[in-house]
C-alpha cells in the first residue's frame, strides 16, 4: 500500500516544542539529558518499512534493546536533525543524502534520564548499511502498518525502581521491540489516528 505522505507530514510537528512531549511511565522528573533519533520510514514497491537495530549487549544504556539509531546530544550538534543523522551514520552508516527529513515526533521523556526528539525521515533505497559492531548487534526492518496497528501494541508491566511501571511492546518476527522505541511508535499511530490528521494509508 502507499505511504501518504501530505498526511504524515502534517501529523507531524515542524519543529521540536518544548511543550509538546510524552512522558513514559515512570519518568524522571529530575534533569533529563537531551538525545535524539532518526525514525526511518523506507520505501520499498511493495511497502513501507521502519528501519531499526538491535543493540549490542555490553552498552551502558539499553544494551540489548530494539532502538532507532541515535544518541546523545553532543555539544557541537546545531540542532536534533543532526544529532540523529550523526548517530546514524555512525551506528550503521546510512549517508545523509539518503534521508529527508519530514518532521518530529513529541519530545519522549525516559524512565532511565533522557529526553528523546524523535526526527521522522524518508530513506530512500537502494542503500548500503555498515553497521559499527561495537554498539549494533543487527539492523531489521519491519512493516509500518504493522507497527501503527493498535492490535499489535501489547501492553506489559514490570516492577522497576520499586514501583509497577508499564510499558508498550510489539514483538515481530523474533523481536521484542518495546520500551522508549515502542514508545515512540505508539506516539506516531496516535497523531496518525486522531483528526484532523486521519489515518495513513500505506
Amino acid at each position: 500500500m502507499r505511504l501518504d505522505l501530505q498526511r504524515l507530514r502534517a501529523c507531524l510537528l515542524p519543529q521540536p516544542l518544548a511543550s509538546d512531549f510524552v512522558d513514559e511511565d515512570g519518568a524522571l522528573s529530575q534533569a533529563l539529558t537531551p538525545a535524539a533519533v532518526l525514525f526511518p520510514l523506507v520505501r520499498h514497491p511493495a511497502g513501507t518499512t521502519v528501519l531499526l537495530t538491535e543493540r549490542t549487549a555490553h552498552l551502558r544504556d539499553h544494551a540489548g534493546q530494539v532502538s532507532f539509531p541515535g544518541g546523545r546530544v553532543e555539544a557541537a550538534d546545531p540542532s536534533p536533525i543532526h544529532t540523529a543523522l550523526r548517530e546514524t551514520e555512525e551506528e550503521i552508516g546510512l549517508t545523509r543524502d539518503h534521508v529527508e527529513i519530514l518532521g518530529f515526533l513529541p519530545e519522549y521523556r525516559t524512565g532511565t534520564g533522557f529526553r528523546i526528539t524523535p526526527v521522522v525521515a524518508l530513506v530512500a533505497p537502494p542503500f548500503a548499511l555498515r553497521p559499527d559492531p561495537f554498539e549494533v548487534a543487527g539492523v531489521f526492518e519491519v512493516p509500518l502498518d504493522f507497527l501503527l496497528d493498535p492490535a499489535n501494541h501489547q501492553q506489559h508491566e514490570v516492577f522497576y525502581r520499586g514501583a509497577l511501571r508499564r510499558y508498550y511492546a510489539m514483538p515481530y518476527d523474533g523481536h521484542f521491540i518495546w520500551g522508549a522505541t515502542a514508545g515512540m511508535i505508539r506516539s506516531l499511530s496516535e497523531r496518525l489516528a486522531s483528526t484532523p490528521c486521519g489515518i495513513v494509508t500505506f
